[in-house]
């Protein structure tokens, strides 16, 4: 069997002229037998815990505020600082340690 080339010539246009070579060609797929590599390391997914339990532990903190008696009104328990302060800096906490954990080389 010869590999016969046959070459066409095709024009486009007044003054440009590409030429275009078909062959007979078999394919053949290129496994690999490297390992993947994982995009993040075990420091990654430590951090992504850490934040991942921070803002767990935030959500925790801002629970709570319920009054004991409906017909009273106690605003240290509403506007407590654990509940106004604590908690949503643990959440932001936490969050930045995602991102961090993200961005982490």
């Amino acid at each position: 069997m010869s590999k016969s080339k046959s070459k066409k010539k095709v024009t486009v246009g007044k003054k440009r002229e590409v030429t275009a070579t078909t062959s007979r060609r078999t394919r053949t797929s290129s496994i690999s037998t490297q390992p993947e590599t994982l995009l993040f390391e075990k420091t990654n997914f430590t951090f992504v815990i850490g934040g991942a339990i921070l803002v767990f532990f935030g959500m925790m903190m801002m629970l709570g505020g319920g009054m004991p008696d409906p017909n009273t009104w106690d605003p240290d328990i509403i506007y407590s600082s654990r509940i106004t302060v604590v908690g949503p800096v643990l959440i932001i906490a936490g969050l930045v340690l995602e991102i961090y954990a993200i961005f982490k080389k």
